[in-house]
């Protein structure tokens, strides 16, 4: 009677939680404002396989790369299932996914990745948005369906093996303590390389990570060391679930999903050092259908990040990222909460972002990208995001960005991205921002609220901001824009002009209001801006007009 009663509150437990997922997952389509198709869920057979049959050691110590592939080699042959890492500490090198594999990581696992580059050969991929070489991945799926990572454990890419630090951003025990370690120096002593063909690879390149000098496989192997990989790379792969585990200290980015579709990412916690050079969190790339939520990220460059491909190279691939629903993410350090580009030149559309919070995070929405791109963003929905602490901009449009962190360090000059006033022809390289959509956006003691700037050949169109507070130092910026609003918008800052707009026209700012212990001013300059509307009160010491402003723009 015992047993029986046993077996009916198990699967009364079953049933409860079976109907408790299956709402929240329906509540992460609510509220979107475009059709969302269902995403297709993964389902895996009841086949289970332990990687300790297969002569997997723990410790640490023993590499167990050929345990892993012959687990999933053959639990693949049997039609799929679910390949178990218990707890204990896996050292291992690369693990590559195939269709209907769940590779599943109990509490208390460990899987680290090996230090060895020999263990990580060169492979054809894409990267920065760029069809390229680097090393293979330490987790990868290529055309694989019905692929899973789950579970509670922890994925160590053991990324301060590969990746280059340089010295301004660590302290002077840090830069001690790296140095005793080994590795070289740059020429100026400011940049750490883990080995000789590391530093070669970063003299041979003027595209940040590129080696672009460096064509043959044959001159590549010599810089191999520079050729750091991401560390999940999903590739062409349809029904993806990763839910669960922890991914932290990859080589370059984190996870890299690439022209996919039906993916789940949900329950992650994405850790990288700050200092980490190309330690995204989470690169989208060129896929759709796709849920992001409940997951935390900490790392040491952008922290979601929506890409389609490079200026040609994506341009030619034309797969646009599109359908994705981000919600419930929490960001602490990284470049951007949510950003998308600068890579975007097969395009994005049809985005949607609620719920997130974002604490100290450099900015906080983030839309980069430059002359040369192509590609059009469009139809993006951004709704309930509260940001404290965004030491740049809460929400920041930059159609010039040149790969510069936006915080200056030591080796980057403000002077990289400086406007061009030139005028220049729209063509098919010509970048594209339009129908963006911000509501219910608060942001406290931080640096400066919004910072819209379009190019002067096309211009930011249709960005809609309203019902939103921010707390800031300064105020707004809107350069070559066409169809701003501001609804219901409240901006207290500390210093500066309260807002400057230049060469932008259907401006409509009435009912935003500005508050500062100073006499809020609005500056109106360039000759193209016309149609302009300010709050009411806006005269006099409170509104300055350059000469060229045609007359009769503002009101």
């Amino acid at each position: 009677m015992k047993k029986t009663i046993k077996i009916l509150a198990l699967s009364l437990a079953t049933l409860i939680s079976g109907n408790a997922f299956a709402q929240s997952i329906s509540d992460i389509y609510k509220n979107v404002e475009f059709k969302m198709p269902t995403v297709a869920e993964t389902s895996f057979s009841a086949t289970s396989v332990n990687i300790k049959n297969f002569g997997a050691v723990s410790g640490g110590i023993v590499k167990n790369t050929e345990a892993f592939r012959k687990a999933i080699d053959e639990t693949s042959q049997k039609g799929g299932g679910t390949v178990v890492i218990p707890r204990g500490i896996w050292l291992t090198g690369p693990i590559v996914l195939k269709s209907n594999i769940n590779l599943h990581l109990e509490d208390g696992a460990l899987v680290m990745f090996s230090r060895d580059f020999a263990d990580y050969p060169l492979v054809d991929v894409s990267f920065e948005g760029l069809n390229t070489t680097r090393c293979q991945s330490p987790i990868s799926a290529k055309g694989a369906t019905n692929i899973a990572i789950t579970g509670k454990g922890v994925i160590d890419g053991n990324g301060d093996a590969w990746r280059y630090v340089k010295k301004g951003k660590m302290t002077d025990g840090q830069w001690k303590e790296l140095l005793s370690k080994g590795g070289v120096l740059s020429a100026d002593k400011k940049i750490w390389f883990p080995s000789e063909s590391s530093k070669r690879g970063f003299t041979s390149t003027a595209n940040f990570n590129i080696p672009e000098k460096l064509i043959t496989r044959e001159q590549l192997e010599t810089v191999k060391d520079f050729l750091r990989p991401v560390m999940v790379s999903i590739v062409e792969c349809d029904k993806v679930l990763l839910d669960g585990p922890t991914f932290q200290n990859s080589p370059a980015w984190n996870l890299h999903p690439l022209m996919s579709s039906n993916l789940i990412l949900r329950n992650l916690t994405v850790r990288n050092p700050w200092y980490s050079q190309n330690g995204d969190g989470l690169d989208l790339e060129s896929c759709k259908n796709v849920l992001i939520y409940n997951n935390t990220f900490d790392v040491g460059d952008d922290a979601i990040c929506i890409k389609s491909g490079k200026d040609k190279d994506g341009r030619d691939r034309g797969v646009p990222t599109e359908n994705v629903i981000i919600k419930n993410n929490t960001v602490y350090h990284a470049h951007g909460g949510i950003v998308i580009g600068s890579e975007m030149s097969g395009g994005v559309r049809n985005l949607h972002a609620s719920d997130c919070t974002f604490i100290g995070t450099d900015i906080g929405l983030r839309f980069k990208t430059t002359r040369g791109r192509g590609g059009v963003v469009e139809n993006i929905w951004i709704s309930n995001v509260d940001m404290t602490g965004i030491p740049a901009q809460v929400i920041g449009f930059n159609m010039f960005y040149e790969g510069n962190s936006p915080i200056i360090e030591e080796d980057q000059n403000a002077d990289d991205e400086k406007r061009v006033e030139k005028q220049i022809p729209v063509t098919e390289e010509t970048p594209i921002f339009r129908n963006v959509f911000f509501k219910n956006i608060t942001a406290s003691n931080s640096y400066e609220a919004l910072s819209l700037n379009g190019l002067s050949e096309m211009n930011l169109k249709n960005i809609v901001v309203e019902d939103s507070y921010f707390d800031t130092k300064k105020a707004l910026t809107i350069v070559d824009a066409d169809g701003i609003t501001l609804k219901n918008v409240k901006i207290k800052y500390t210093d500066g002009t309260g807002a400057t707009i230049y060469n932008s026209k259907n401006i409509d700012i009435s009912s935003l209001t500005l508050e500062s212990s100073k006499t809020p001013l609005v500056k109106v300059i360039g000759s193209k801006t016309k149609a302009v509307k300010l709050p009411k009160g806006i005269s006099g010491d409170k509104l300055s007009i350059s000469k060229d402003v045609p007359k009769n723009v503002v009101k």
